[in-house]
């Protein structure tokens, strides 16, 4: 079974729709080594239409101008990438192909694809929020940056239900970045102020 792994920049305050100006200046060797790592969890790229057209905008361009990212370019436009979108597309990006139909079904077909290693998420906020409904999503891999945004949409929606996750790794940059990294978790065992109350 395929892993399916969000990798986000975000905020302390939970803001994952990334500003340049508070996402850059936080950017050194290395959340570059982090993000290659996660990109190597998977051998499929699930993208929203705005994450696709942003980086569609940007990786083809880079990887012909042969620059310093161009042999990272290379490596994403030679992934595989399923694109969701609500409407048709044409693809001017090689290994670029449409979700067939409703988004959970398709990542769940994914997922038990003999074929498919992984399956990594970069940004794609509404996507990703689906999917952690569904129950879909494997890992949270999250960049957290010093920094409260304060406007921009939110990893984690409303919603009648918590999720709880289970930390499996944490490190600390330099630039005051975290990386954390959360897998899905059971719900801990119900406990009131009188089991607590000793600890205080």
């Amino acid at each position: 079974m395929a892993k399916v792994v969000s990798t986000l920049f975000i905020a302390a305050d939970g803001v994952a729709e990334i500003d340049p100006d508070w996402h850059f200046p936080y950017f050194d060797e290395n959340m570059g080594r982090a993000v290659v790592e996660d990109y190597d969890t998977g051998d499929v790229l699930l993208l929203g239409r705005g994450t696709y057209d942003s980086f569609a905008g940007a990786w083809p361009e880079r990887e012909a101008a042969g620059g310093e990212d161009a042999p990272f370019a290379k490596r994403l436009g030679d992934t595989r990438k399923v694109v969701v979108s609500r409407q048709p597309l044409e693809f001017s990006w090689r290994n670029s192909e449409l979700i067939d139909g409703d988004l959970v079904d398709a990542v769940t077909a994914l997922k038990s694809d003999p074929g498919v290693q992984g399956i990594v998420i970069p940004g794609s906020v509404s996507v990703v929020q689906q999917l952690l409904a569904a129950g879909l999503v494997d890992e949270l891999r999250l960049l957290v940056h010093p920094v409260a945004a304060r406007k921009g949409q939110r990893l984690f929606d409303d919603g009648d239900v918590p999720y709880h996750l289970k930390v499996t790794a944490t490190e600390v940059f330099p630039t005051g970045v975290i990386r954390v990294i959360y897998a899905l978790g059971e719900a801990p065992g119900k406990v009131g102020y009188d089991e607590v109350k000793g600890q205080v």
